[in-house]
């Protein structure tokens, strides 16, 4: 899963159409990720081929996006993945150290 992916399915984790989908994903990172529309669609319709998101289209023109049971199973397997790498490395790097120390 890519950075950009995580970010996106926790900022679905409460129903949001596509522009609240980037604002939310720059809330979840802290300002770290600004997502444009390109990426964000392309992420999106890629994450509902892989059952991640459902799509309700309300009226006919807002598109609001839903995370899945098979979505926050990713999610979390992710998180957990995240959270083992960052504590593989802290027997060399100490807890955020930057001199190793």
């Amino acid at each position: 899963m890519t950075e950009a992916m995580y970010y996106v399915l926790l900022a679905l984790y409460n129903p949001l159409h596509g522009y609240a989908v980037m604002d939310e994903v720059k809330k979840v990172s802290n300002g770290r990720i600004i997502m444009g529309p390109g990426t964000l669609y392309g992420i999106l319709k890629r994450m509902q081929q892989e059952n991640f998101i459902v799509l309700d289209e309300l009226d006919g023109r807002r598109k609001i996006y839903h995370i899945t049971e098979n979505g926050r199973e990713a999610l979390k397997h992710e998180h957990q993945r995240l959270t083992c790498m960052v504590d593989d490395g802290k027997p060399l790097l100490g807890n955020g150290d930057s001199n190793g120390k």
